[in-house]
């Protein structure tokens, strides 16, 4: 008898998911709270992926939009790394497979007016802040047509 074919182990792309909270810096003293970030990054994704599924080693695009309760004081740039890390060997195997990525942050009363946007940006548009919403993607062009 031959083998079966596992199923619902590859991701269907793209995985979009939201995570509540304030995103912690990479630049944070306390490793606790990054730890505790990536955690959180981490179970969040894992809601919008198939249980057991395998990590990707295509080339890969990552949106970052946070939508803060405030204005955000430090750099927009601090809170990729430890969102990235998060994702390593999770849903792509290594950071350097992400070709693009985007990050925006959302401030209150700087929210752009998305023309299409899919059911979990919809979500992370109504939803209690500070939330962010993250998209991966294995077509790293696909918004520069």
């Amino acid at each position: 008898m031959a083998a079966e074919e596992p199923h619902g182990l590859e991701p269907t792309f793209p995985i979009e998911f939201l995570v509540e909270g304030t995103p912690v810096s990479h630049q944070a003293k306390s490793s606790k709270a990054k730890e505790e970030w990536k955690a959180r990054v981490k179970e969040a994704s894992s809601k919008a992926l198939p249980e057991g599924h395998w990590v990707t080693y295509d080339r890969v695009s990552v949106t970052i939009y946070y939508f803060p309760t405030t204005e955000v004081e430090g750099d927009i740039d601090n809170i990729v790394k430890l969102m990235l890390d998060a994702l390593k060997q999770h849903i792509f195997s290594d950071d350097s497979q992400v070709e693009r990525l985007v990050v925006q942050k959302f401030e209150p009363d700087r929210v752009f007016q998305f023309e299409l946007p899919s059911s979990i940006l919809e979500q992370a548009l109504r939803a209690p802040k500070p939330v962010s919403y993250v998209r991966v993607s294995t077509s790293p062009f696909e918004e520069l047509k």
